[in-house]
């Protein structure tokens, strides 16, 4: 499984109406560098008001990197591979949820499940600027689609 699977297999499970999404959201805050900018996977903010952090790992590697998890949210999740999960679900901290994906035949079936659901707490940034930081990350986002959509309709799509 690849990242970019994983990635559409829980955006396809998340997406509902009330509920907003968004990918690689770069987290209010100071930084000691120019350079580093802690982001989160994936966020999402409801019409209840709920922030939920996604961390996700493709590797047992990648699960144990020195690399930081962002879990600021009032919920916070890894999302894994079924067979990833099962190699390191009693390393997954107190309170963290586990999304897992498992492609099935072929990859034409997909299961996503929640293995473990995370515990309200409270959140650990300020959320007027991580408002706004995800409204950064969504006009970003809106505008790759729409250069998308632009170059798909120049006609150069298949040309060589």
């Amino acid at each position: 499984m690849t990242t970019r699977q994983l990635e559409n297999d829980i955006f396809r499970a998340l997406t509902k109406m009330g509920t907003y999404l968004c990918f690689e959201v770069a987290m209010p805050g100071k930084y000691r560098g120019a350079n580093v900018v802690e982001r989160v996977d994936l966020l999402t903010y409801d019409t209840k008001g709920d922030w939920r952090f996604y961390e996700l790992k493709i590797t047992k590697s990648d699960f144990y990197s020195k690399n930081k998890v962002t879990f600021k949210g009032h919920f916070n999740y890894y999302v894994l591979p079924i067979e990833l999960y099962e190699k390191v679900k009693n390393d997954i901290p107190h309170g963290v949820g586990v999304y897992t994906a498992q492609h099935l035949n072929d990859y034409d079936r997909i299961i996503v499940n929640c293995k473990k659901k995370a515990k309200r707490r409270e959140l650990a940034v300020n959320e007027d600027k991580l408002q706004f930081a995800f409204m950064q990350s969504l006009s970003r986002e809106h505008g790759k689609y729409r250069r998308l959509l632009d170059f798909m309709q120049s006609g150069k799509v298949g040309k060589s």
